[in-house]
């Protein structure tokens, strides 16, 4: 699913315009596949009833040609038109044609009664007033109906279900921004692209569940296929994922080498490996402080172990040589869960970047911090290197504050991937991947199961296990992505609770969520 801002919209269904699949086209493609959405899920409605608010613009549009679709399977359909459309309109003059009914809002006097009695009994409601081209404030007769509407409508009981047609009204497309008068929705149906604004909050609160339909734009459309952002889907990450041959041993499968883990956070390392092995690594090798690997092997006996030189539980760089007999083998490495912040740390990892045989390599937690005090640090890892900042990590890698990244999550990601020459996994809600060729991931949604101390680890391992396996850096970062959220999202079903959920839990849904598994 491309991602893209309202702009970037107007100029695909310009350019399809163009090429000869017109506005007239899409709209009919868009409404259809909305009217089939809204079936699909509702058809077992008892009354079969739809109530829809209409504005003048495309969104309008959208709606009455849904209308009349639902109206040819049963539907009993009101519109009620709150900004005024041609007394020519073809698409009006269709619904009313099918038997819809039409209440004229256009005046903006409708009153706090007339609301109850059209709202009373629907099973449905369809916003169609604002579209992705609004900015806010909203202004006067609009707001006072949909603050009206939405008053109405927290007093219901039942309350009809909202479904909104590509963004509720009263939300920027791009900032995420939400009018006071906006209505949420239970559903929102967008149309060809995910808008940027949706992923962003507060708007993501108001969407309920997000999905997709087609316009029928021209499939070798280059002003859309050229956008380079797209929201992770399942059908993509099955795309990536190796697939895994009756014939095949350990070995196809690579090794992961994971150094990690110290005298205070011994359970990083076994948590990032346990995560590697279920994302499909053949093997995966453990790099520990010597003085902690005895309370660890017991814990995870499938692995193989390299005790290393350290002091106090924390590495040194005399545990480097061990590391470089460790080389040959790994397919991917993973360096940073659980490290501890000590300096005789630091001076390991300032010489283990400087080797030329460290295979692609995931850079996590303490790796991040510790790499930040190297003198040109995106420039002494490894080129093509997977960093894995939460946005604390990020303001201490870039300088800038907290509050300034997260107010422009996808362009401060996207900014430092070129400069560092680095893909860049920006966690959080949205979690996002930049690599620095241009293209960017999206994965959509924010699962508080998540937010639990050693989720990161579990991530870390799931990605440097793919990567183990021959995923190519970028998707094996994607990839992960989804299957973390996916796995986290199934154990906090299962434990019935997000705040249920320990990070050892997410690791135990891996298998369930991977695609083909």
């Amino acid at each position: 699913m491309k991602y893209v801002t309202v702009q970037e919209m107007i100029s695909i269904e310009k350019a399809a315009d163009v090429a000869g699949c017109t506005y007239g086209d899409m709209m009919e493609a868009a409404g259809k596949g909305l009217a089939e959405e809204i079936q699909s899920r509702y058809h077992g409605f008892p009354n079969k009833s739809v109530t829809a608010l209409v504005g003048s613009g495309n969104n309008g549009g959208d709606a009455l040609v849904a209308l009349d679709y639902l109206q040819t399977r049963g539907w009993k359909s009101t519109v009620l038109l709150c900004r005024e459309r041609s007394q020519n309109d073809a698409l009006l003059n269709r619904f009313l044609s099918g038997g819809g009914r039409l209440v004229d809002w256009t005046t903006g006097k409708c009153q706090v009664d007339e609301i109850d009695r059209e709202l009373s009994g629907a099973e449905l409601i369809l916003d169609g007033v604002l579209g992705t081209g609004i900015r806010l404030p909203l202004r006067e007769p609009i707001r006072t109906i949909l603050s009206r509407v939405k008053e109405r409508l927290s007093t219901v009981d039942p309350r009809p279900i909202v479904v909104a047609v590509d963004c509720p009204s009263g939300l920027d497309c791009d900032s995420g921004e939400v009018d006071p008068a906006c209505i949420p929705a239970d559903l929102t149906v967008t149309m060809a692209a995910i808008k940027k604004g949706l992923l962003e909050f507060p708007a993501y609160q108001y969407l309920g569940e997000l999905c997709l339909v087609e316009i029928g734009l021209p499939v070798d459309l280059p002003e859309f296929n050229n956008i380079p952002r797209e929201v992770i889907t399942k059908d993509w990450v099955r795309s990536v994922i190796p697939e895994r041959s009756p014939a095949a041993h350990k070995g196809v499968f690579g090794t992961a080498l994971i150094i990690a883990g110290s005298v205070n956070y011994p359970g990083s390392v076994l948590l990032a490996g346990k995560a590697a092995y279920r994302s499909g690594a053949g093997l995966v090798t453990l790099a520990v402080p010597g003085s902690i690997y005895s309370g660890l092997i017991g814990a995870l006996p499938e692995a193989t172990w390299i005790r290393l030189d350290d002091a106090e539980g924390y590495l040194t760089r005399s545990g480097l040589t061990q590391i470089e007999s460790a080389l040959g083998r790994p397919t991917a490495c993973l360096v940073g869960p659980g490290l501890g912040s000590e300096k005789t740390t630091a001076d390991f990892l300032e010489s283990l970047f400087a080797l030329d045989t460290l295979p692609p390599l995931v850079l996590d937690a303490d790796g991040l911090r510790h790499a930040r005090g190297l003198t040109e640090w995106p420039h002494v890892i490894p080129v093509g290197s997977i960093l894995t900042p939460h946005p604390g990590e990020m303001s201490t890698l870039t300088g800038l504050s907290v509050a300034e990244i997260q107010a422009d999550r996808l362009g401060i990601a996207e900014r430092f991937s070129r400069e560092w020459n680095q893909i860049v996994l920006l966690k959080g809600a949205h979690t996002l991947i930049a690599e620095p060729g241009g293209r960017t991931k999206i994965y959509q949604g924010g699962d508080p199961a998540l937010a639990r101390a050693g989720s990161g680890d579990v991530l870390a391992g799931v990605i440097t296990g793919l990567l183990a396996q021959g995923v190519s850096p970028f998707e094996a970062a994607a990839a992960g992505v989804w299957i973390h959220g996916q796995a986290g999202k199934l154990a906090a079903k299962k434990k019935g609770s997000p705040a249920a959920v320990l990070a050892g839990d997410i690791i135990k849904t891996i298998g369930s969520v991977l695609p083909g598994g």
